[in-house]
């Protein structure tokens, strides 16, 4: 089970902060952006390749590769709130599906990508959410959690140890950058 319910969170979210980085809970836009290019080096080149963004949101990495010059050849956003799946579609015109990530099909890309998509999740969740994006991913799947001691409240918190240990089974190779931002790491699994 989720630490909190995923759609009343963000509802909450979106209703006090509106169509901000804010409203997918993150601080601000800088360490919105600052993700996104941390993200985006581990991708390179997405110009022939298709890319889910797994837990979307409004569409903003889409933006942000558009604004950067790197728009994938194809892009599908996915996203569980309804409210984000309609912003998403009228900010960026793509393809945006309202799914549940843990349960319902997802469609096959080159890359996979999820910026603070399992920052609620349980541990088990999480497991979850990394294997289904990553068997749909034919060339890898790159996400950042949140770094620090595993503690009480909404968000999870992943410990680097912890992160290799949870993704063993899956025998990909693995890299995890930190540095970039205090209290979070983007991983790469091929």
């Amino acid at each position: 089970m989720a630490r909190v319910d995923q759609e009343s969170f963000y509802r909450e979210n979106i209703q006090t902060y509106g169509v901000t980085p804010q409203g997918v809970a993150w601080d601000s836009a800088r360490t919105q952006r600052r993700r996104f290019a941390v993200l985006a080096a581990q991708l390179g080149d997405l110009r022939d390749s298709p890319l889910v963004d797994a837990g979307c949101g409004f569409g903003d990495l889409y933006l942000f590769l558009k604004e950067r010059g790197n728009l994938p050849r194809r892009y599908i956003g996915i996203d569980l709130v309804p409210e984000m799946v309609e912003a998403a579609r009228e900010r960026t015109g793509c393809r945006i599906l309202q799914r549940d990530i843990l349960r319902q099909s997802l469609p096959t890309a080159d890359w996979y990508v999820a910026s603070g998509s399992m920052n609620l999740l349980s541990r088990t969740e999480t497991a979850i959410f990394i294997r289904r994006c990553y068997e749909h991913a034919r060339k890898g799947f790159v996400f950042n959690l949140l770094e620090g001691r595993e503690r009480e409240g909404e968000f999870a918190y992943w410990q680097l140890r912890e992160v290799r240990e949870l993704l063993r089974p899956l025998g990909a190779r693995v890299e995890i950058v930190t540095g970039y931002l205090e209290g979070d790491m983007t991983v790469v699994l091929m």
